[in-house]
């Protein structure tokens, strides 16, 4: 098993976040993995003992750009084909909080079906909401959340302001730097 490797486990199609091979003494071996779910996103950790087999996932990834949500789902568009899918909130989970229409994404699909999507590492989003900051108020570096024009909340430093545009990291939801 490899970090970014997609395994077949319990019936989902889930990608290997972390592993580590374990061998504890006089015990047999065992590899111990963190994996995320790619249909629903949920992470969780399992251990693999060294008897146990593991079916790899191969996976269709297709270059899609998102054009809009409405009741039905989120709609994205082949880049080469122009034909157009619609996913449903289960699969895309929190990844819409990142997505602006016009994004061009990595949409991962499992015998023909959409699995999961591979967000950037890095979104510019814009600030539509924070509290305005209070010069002098503290000694030490404080953060305050701030509302992007997706629904998403970051926290941000005390000179960031409504209209500014900003780099986040989608892996670990943090704010890097203005754009």
């Amino acid at each position: 098993m490899r970090v970014g490797m997609c395994v077949l486990f319990e019936g989902d199609v889930c990608r290997v976040m972390s592993a580590q091979h374990v061998t504890p003494g006089n015990l047999r071996g065992f590899v111990q993995a963190k994996m995320r779910n790619l249909r629903n996103g949920n992470s969780f950790e399992h251990r693999f003992s060294s008897t146990e087999k593991v079916e790899r996932a191969i996976l269709d990834t297709q270059q899609m750009e998102y054009l809009y949500s409405d009741p039905s789902g989120h709609h994205f568009m082949n880049q080469e084909s122009y034909e157009q899918i619609t996913l449903d909130d289960e699969t895309l989970g929190d990844s819409m909080l990142y997505l602006l229409p016009n994004t061009v994404i990595q949409i991962d699909f499992y015998e023909d079906r959409a699995v999961g999507i591979d967000l950037p590492n890095t979104v510019t989003l814009e600030v539509v909401d924070t509290e305005p900051s209070m010069k002098g108020a503290t000694a030490s570096a404080s953060y305050k959340p701030a509302k992007m024009e997706t629904g998403l909340t970051v926290q941000v430093p005390p000179f960031i302001e409504v209209g500014t545009k900003i780099i986040i990291d989608t892996r670990e939801n943090k704010y890097l730097s203005r754009a």
